[in-house]
């Protein structure tokens, strides 16, 4: 009779476990927006003849400033005419979270949208180049 109630326990142990590894939440960092360009992709449909029919693909490439680095991401909306939000322009600050090849700017109705870093570039500090 005593395995059941070994059973229960470790269940209820390994619940409250899961429980408070999902409590931490997500840690946003303030960064900086550098540069917003909206860019084309231009993908061939099909040729007809010898013509090429081509649909052109909007995306955004985003630079961000976070501590000394900067992030170059790039994000691709689902229908064309999804944009960005229009408080993201240069110097606007940005809530930023990075995981590995991704990073998430939080909106300001507080989704996130995830770009996927192209690049990532380490700047001088401010505090190092002045004597």
């Amino acid at each position: 009779m005593r395995q059941p109630i070994q059973y229960v326990a470790v269940l209820i142990l390994l619940g409250a476990v899961v429980l408070a590894s999902g409590a931490t939440g997500k840690l946003y960092q303030t960064g900086k927006i550098v540069e917003v360009e909206q860019k084309t992709n231009t993908t061939v449909l099909y040729y007809l003849v010898n013509t090429p029919v081509t649909r052109d693909d909007p995306y955004y490439q985003v630079t961000v400033q976070l501590k000394n680095t900067l992030y170059i991401a790039e994000y691709t909306p689902r229908h064309a005419a999804d944009g960005l939000p229009v408080e993201w322009v240069t110097d606007a600050p940005v809530e930023v979270r990075v995981e590995k090849r991704h990073i998430f700017l939080k909106r300001p109705g507080g989704d996130e949208l995830d770009f996927a870093i192209i690049k990532r570039k380490t700047v001088a500090s401010a505090s190092a180049t002045k004597p």
